[in-house]
């Protein structure tokens, strides 16, 4: 038996009549939350570059792949062999210049490629080729997925400096909306700037989501330290002022250029 045989085996058992309390309540529905919980930890994982973590978290994954393959196939729906055959067959169809005779000598023509033979499976039934993306993905991720699409039917800017004018543009006009106190009118511009800055990461080889983790972390533990200083002190944070807090921020940053 494989371990991949074991673990459906193990999955089985814990739904059977004799199983897990727990996992003998879990619906598809029910297990929402954990599946994107454990992409996440996966995401954790390869920022760590922890190799252990990343083998341990990407099962944790697998795991939730299996589980939704179980409960489907408990109502007769499909099986766990399904849906490593249908990801199969799309890998085998949507690589053609692999598998058969076509030609594609850059990543760009790949993917080019790759949305046509996602059109021609789905026939009529999408009219865009948007249409395909998850209603339930983060709009920052969404954002840049949009434009990647687009982009392969070369609705995209040739130059990168084309994008850096066009977040000026928004920018200008998020000012305007301001000056104009349109609450309204400020979403749109503040989203249509977020929009443009999403499609600048893009040109400049960026991943959004990463780089607004990576922002996020960064400041976090820059405000760690401030914490500690004042906790150190005696201070109380709700008590000191934006200046005094500006030069321990700035002793985070110079600690971190040490390191």
């Amino acid at each position: 038996m494989s371990q991949f045989e074991r673990l459906i085996s193990i999955m089985k058992k814990l739904r059977s009549e004799g199983g897990c309390p727990w996992d003998r309540e879990q619906t598809h529905e029910s297990l929402r939350p954990y599946l994107i919980e454990e992409a996440y930890e996966v995401l954790d994982a390869i920022d760590a570059k922890d190799d252990d973590e990343l083998r341990v978290e990407l099962g944790d994954l697998l795991l939730q792949v299996v589980f939704h393959a179980q409960l489907a196939s408990e109502d007769g729906r499909f099986a766990i062999e399904d849906v490593s055959e249908a990801v199969s067959d799309k890998l085998v169809r949507r690589h053609p210049h692999v598998f058969s005779d076509a030609v594609a000598e850059t990543s760009k023509q790949v993917l080019t490629n790759w949305e046509n033979i996602k059109k021609e499976e789905h026939g009529d039934k999408r009219k865009s080729i948007l249409d395909g993306l998850p209603r339930h993905l983060p709009a920052l991720l969404k954002a840049f997925r949009i434009q990647e699409k687009v982009s392969r039917v070369n609705f995209d800017w040739d130059e990168v400096s084309d994008v850096f004018s066009k977040v000026r543009e928004e920018m200008a006009e998020l000012e305007q909306a301001f000056e104009a106190r349109s609450q309204k009118q400020l979403e749109e511009e503040f989203g249509d700037l977020m929009f443009s800055m999403v499609n600048l990461a893009r040109h400049l080889k960026i991943t959004p989501e990463d780089a607004l983790r990576a922002s996020n972390e960064k400041f976090t533990s820059r405000f760690g330290y401030i914490e500690e200083q004042m906790d150190a002190r005696g201070e109380d944070l709700s008590d000191t002022t934006l200046e005094r807090l500006d030069v321990l921020w700035d002793e985070a940053k110079a600690l971190e250029k040490r390191d």
